[in-house]
């Protein structure tokens, strides 16, 4: 099969024109705060591991056999479906062009995550081994491959690269916040998940990835070749004194992992030394992650109460509480922006209800939703959404997000020709008003 180059760069330059066009429309923010997912794939709820019996698949097709006939009228799985699904197989492997790619373990993967993409819910996923292990480690802090930070961009619908890390081969190669993911060693990543953008991205350490990147500000595509390293522990947390100011600290909570709370109990407590006065603390550009982690940060900084609630389909209500043993008695501003979802707008709208801070930014992400993980007996799992969450004052903000209490736009050129975060700046003018 030949294929047409110039008709390859044509539809190149079309798409490139597409991004430009689309990313026009977009409100500029920086690049810098940019600090999204894990190399790996972000988990956005408690991570269980409750074991299926068996899989659904096995479990449907014995529960018609047994003679449950209501059941299986009203299911997905039947003697005619799966005929069917012989049938595409048979079909497949008459083709020659497909027969030596594609496995039945393959085919028998695509099955299963389009019994779940069939929901229509992009935060349910079906995971193969490879896929649940990443995700446990993405949990814990632990990224493989090249060291970079991957979410999605929501406007764009594609893959970007949301953070690196220190002294990673990303880092040394040139990748920058905010790239987006054009292409992976040369295959497109359009209509493609998170989790498998990251899979096409991470691989066996010392192999070589090459990515394919839209850049604001280019004129084309860029290219890297990247080298795979070992496994790396990411820092979520950063603290530090701002400078000129009547000892204010600063703390950015890059994403809620498993150790992002011992994380943020050492900063706190170095910040604590210096005898803080106020804390910028920013959550911008944090996609959420461990609800676990988030209340258990909550309940170092509000009152005691009610932190978050969540509800089912069914009503059943289950609620994450705090006491007042660690509150945090100093004024606080919170930095927020469009990209800041789910752990951290549980954490910046309970803050908003206990009134604990001043939030700064713009209107946050929107996702109110919570998932959790189904191990099956064969070591995949499936991730699906179980209940909406609350803040303590009852409000539901998926797909609306949390309102700011004052509204600032992030200027990025400012930042770019001055080296100035006009939202930090902004906080700690509040903060000075009300230092004592």
């Amino acid at each position: 099969m030949f294929v047409d180059k110039s008709e390859e760069l044509e539809n190149r330059q079309q798409m490139q024109e597409e991004i430009i066009e689309e990313g026009n429309k977009q409100k500029k923010s920086s690049r810098y705060f940019w600090n999204g997912v894990l190399t790996g794939v972000l988990l956005t709820a408690l991570l269980m591991t409750g074991v299926y019996a068996a899989s659904l698949l096995y479990r449907m097709v014995m529960t018609r056999r047994a003679g449950a006939d209501a059941a299986a009228s009203s299911s997905a799985v039947s003697n005619d479906t799966l005929q069917k699904m012989k049938t595409i197989e048979e079909a497949i492997d008459t083709y020659y062009f497909y027969a030596d790619e594609l496995s039945s373990e393959k085919l028998q993967d695509g099955i299963y995550k389009g019994m779940i993409n069939a929901l229509g819910d992009p935060y349910s996923e079906y995971y193969t081994r490879d896929e649940l292990e990443d995700a446990v480690n993405s949990n814990k802090g632990v990224s493989y491959g090249i060291g970079a930070l991957i979410s999605m961009n929501k406007q764009m619908n594609m893959a970007m690269i949301s953070g690196v890390i220190e002294e990673s081969p990303a880092l040394e190669a040139g990748l920058r916040e905010g790239d987006l993911i054009y292409e992976v060693d040369g295959e497109s990543t359009q209509g493609l998940s998170l989790t498998q953008v990251v899979s096409l991205v991470k691989g066996r350490e010392g192999s070589t990835v090459h990515l394919t990147i839209y850049r604001e500000g280019e004129s084309d595509f860029l290219d890297f070749d990247i080298t795979r390293a070992k496994q790396i522990e990411t820092t979520t947390v950063e603290s530090g004194i701002l400078e000129n100011t009547d000892q204010i600290g600063y703390l950015r909570i890059r994403e809620f992992d498993g150790i992002t709370v011992d994380q943020y109990a050492e900063a706190m407590a170095e910040l604590n030394e210096y005898g803080i006065k106020g804390l910028v603390l920013d959550l911008r550009s944090n996609p959420g992650g461990d609800l676990a982690a988030v209340v258990e940060i909550a309940r170092r900084i509000l009152p005691k109460g009610l932190i978050v609630y969540t509800e089912d389909k069914n009503g059943n209500r289950k609620e994450y509480t705090g006491d007042d043993s660690w509150e945090l008695e100093i004024p606080m501003a919170v930095l927020v922006n469009e990209y800041s979802a789910s752990a951290s707008e549980i954490l910046a709208g309970a803050i908003q209800d206990y009134n604990k801070g001043t939030l700064i930014g713009t209107t946050t992400y929107g996702k109110g939703i919570v998932q959790q993980i189904h191990r099956l007996d064969d070591g995949t799992a499936i991730k699906l959404t179980i209940s909406a969450y609350f803040t303590p004052s009852g409000r539901n903000i998926h797909g609306v997000g949390i309102e700011p209490d004052i509204e600032l736009e992030y200027d990025y050129e400012r930042s770019e020709t001055d080296g100035i975060d006009n939202q930090v700046e902004k906080a700690v003018e509040v903060l000075e008003g009300k230092i004592k």
